[in-house]
């Protein structure tokens, strides 16, 4: 079989950790370019790898050696590289948040439509072991009603990360558009509505920039969500957590509360109501602290989704909809109102 020839637009953080080790690990693919604006970060990623260095992405997606690309820049440039991508018939694997806004976000799901090519968002939040396991007993009937939810997504921030540091994009309103919400909060978002099967319909939040005295985007978030079916709950994201990381989400059902990544050591932790625990140790959630799932799956499943022409698990509209409750909470903050997202 012929190998998928890849690119990937963007050298940073997420590009170095994840996606260029993921694809070199796969099998059915060939890492052929990458891109990035710094020409020096450009070219040592591709020495690294063996493949050919662009700055300008137009340039590399008119070559016409490439098939996919992944799309790892600041958040402002996912959809007009994604929908340029696209357009030259190549598939996109675009990381979260997919876009800036609603429009943007329209207009990357129409082009995909028009070139009959793949557009996947990397919510990688999907694929934990332990997040598929409560969406399956929670489908199940298993927990019975659910009545409430809290989750959250915290560190320290980019800083200690991103290529950059503090001088990085992540901090930069024009180029990020926002912070820790659409950083963490996106994905959390996203795996709400995947495990609880439900959209969100309304969206209440406190959006502040508390802790870090460079930025000019949100550190820290906290927003109430309510569902179709009327489950509420609250949704944290932050940049101010100094020392573990936090990305437990907790369900409260009508026969058992879930608990996912809370506890170190049981990936998952079932308190029924009659008193009875049952522990899974699914394996543990990828993050950046040493010890984390190396594969997020996304670009394994992307991949399959192209050799198979089957529709990725996380297509654009999934990621619309994920972005959409987080422009509800930036306008919730601005206006003071609770804000309803539009019947989709």
């Amino acid at each position: 079989m012929e190998k998928l020839r890849v690119g990937v637009i963007g050298c940073g953080s997420i590009a170095q950790h994840r996606h260029l080790p993921e694809y070199k690990s796969n099998k059915n693919v060939e890492i052929v370019a990458v891109c990035d604006i710094n020409e020096e970060r450009a070219q040592a990623v591709a020495e690294k790898y063996g493949v050919k260095a662009y700055t300008n992405y137009e340039e590399l997606l008119s070559s016409g050696s490439v098939d996919a690309v992944s799309v790892c820049t600041p958040n402002y440039l996912h959809a007009p590289i994604s929908i340029a991508a696209l357009k030259a018939g190549v598939h996109v694997l675009c990381e979260k948040p997919m876009a800036t806004s609603k429009d943007e976000a329209e207009a990357m799901i129409a082009a995909a439509k028009e070139s009959g090519k793949k557009l996947m968002i990397g919510h990688n939040q999907r694929f934990v072991p332990s997040h598929q396991k409560a969406r399956t007993l929670i489908q199940s009937g298993e927990i019975g009603k659910i009545y409430s939810f809290r989750t959250a997504f915290g560190h320290g921030g980019p800083e200690g990360w991103s290529v950059e540091g503090k001088e990085g994009w992540f901090f930069q309103k024009e180029k990020a558009f926002v912070g820790a919400m659409g950083d963490l909060g996106v994905h959390k978002a996203d795996l709400l509505r995947y495990i609880l099967g439900e959209e969100i319909t309304e969206v209440g939040s406190f959006v502040e920039t508390n802790a870090k005295d460079f930025a000019d985007v949100d550190d820290n978030a906290v927003c109430v969500l309510k569902t179709e079916s009327g489950i509420i709950g609250t949704l944290a994201a932050s940049w101010a957590y100094v020392s573990k990381e936090d990305n437990s989400t907790i369900i409260y059902g009508e026969k058992a509360i879930l608990r996912l990544e809370d506890d170190p050591v049981n990936s998952l932790v079932v308190q029924y109501a009659n008193g009875e625990v049952v522990n899974y140790q699914l394996g543990k959630i990828q993050s950046n602290d040493e010890g984390g799932q190396n594969n997020s799956l996304v670009i394994e499943k992307f991949v399959e989704s192209i050799l198979h022409d089957q529709e990725p698990p996380v297509p654009g509209e999934e990621g619309k909809k994920s972005l959409e409750v987080i422009l509800a909470a930036l306008e919730s903050n601005q206006t003071k109102q609770i804000v309803r997202l539009s019947e989709q």
